[in-house]
């Protein structure tokens, strides 16, 4: 039987108690570790989410679709995707409000573990109409609770609204990169983005990755850390975890034949002898990828590696 790491409220609750628990204390449950018994080599190290405080039974319907896994082959059946492209384990996409464009209350019913991410999501209802949506969840969101959008909403975890409605030093998540195109970062589980200070047309936010840029203040976003903190701690324990969430294995180039790899070949154990890089001879360390001409680099103030860059520093208040 598997045993927790870090002590729980509700860790000798049995688990059809665990939920009622959850509801009626209110809470998002606490994200804690779970450590197993060693009684297998797959399990002497695996460490997992413990996810016995969320909702115990099946997503909503009409908010969920079939996902199908292609294993990274096109039409073709060619592998166009080499690292991260196994047949995952069989799951259902649940369809998130990314936009929160509705700007009536709505109540938090539950919150349901995604497979498809690695923050928790919450279920909430409208209560004009009684229609459902998913969000994603921040860390001090509570069952019952109101949630809004708007720039009328208050500056309460779980409601959003424009950039430039929110005050200065807040921590927000689900982030607009253009005006009602929907949140596309700071999505993972425990991110979050500082607000730094703002201007007329202009937010200045440090993301989770150091990186400081520009957002336009009608962008709109959540306010609050996302759930799941103890995402980074995890461990697979063993090969066929990363299998069942889609990762192969990578095969070093010096290991290979010539004819698969430019690091190939030789006598014994090589060195490759040239810089690393990849089968297609693209260097692997150090390239930039980002396009030179792309308009949104003029909004990047600093770059996530600004101390090897030796950029100047920016006043960011401390944080």
């Amino acid at each position: 039987m598997p045993s927790s790491r870090f002590a729980t409220a509700a860790i000798n609750v049995p688990r059809s108690k665990r939920f009622e628990l959850s509801v009626k204390e209110g809470t998002l449950p606490i994200a804690a570790l779970k450590k197993f018994n060693p009684v297998t080599p797959g399990t002497r190290h695996r460490i997992v989410i413990d996810k016995s405080q969320l909702w115990p039974g099946r997503s909503e319907p009409k908010l969920t679709k079939r996902i199908k896994s292609h294993a990274g082959r096109n039409h073709t059946g060619q592998i166009t995707i080499r690292g991260r492209c196994a047949p995952k384990h069989r799951r259902k996409y649940r369809i998130i409000d990314f936009k929160r464009s509705r700007t009536d209350p709505a109540i938090v019913q539950r919150f349901e573990y995604d497979p498809n991410r690695s923050t928790f999501i919450a279920l909430i209802k409208y209560e004009s109409d009684g229609e459902l949506s998913y969000i994603l969840a921040p860390r001090d969101l509570a069952v019952g609770a109101t949630v809004a959008s708007g720039d009328e909403a208050s500056f309460a975890p779980g409601n959003a609204m424009a950039l430039g409605s929110i005050p200065d030093g807040t921590e927000v998540h689900n982030i607009e990169m253009l005006p009602g195109k929907g949140g596309e970062i700071v999505r993972s589980a425990g991110a979050a983005a500082r607000i730094i200070s703002k201007d007329d047309k202009y937010a200045i936010l440090k993301l989770p990755s150091s990186e400081i840029r520009k957002m336009p203040i009608g962008c709109m976003a959540t306010i609050g850390v996302l759930s799941n903190d103890q995402w980074r701690n995890r461990r697979l324990g063993k090969a066929g975890a990363s299998w069942w969430v889609g990762r192969r294995p990578q095969v070093r180039g010096v290991a290979m034949n010539p004819v698969d790899h430019p690091m190939g070949g030789g006598e014994g154990k090589s060195s490759g002898g040239r810089v690393s890089c990849s089968p297609w001879g693209w260097y692997t360390k150090g390239l930039r990828t980002r396009n030179r001409k792309q308009f949104s680099s003029k909004l990047i103030l600093r770059r996530r590696n600004h101390e090897k860059l030796g950029l100047a520093s920016i006043n960011t208040g401390g944080w």
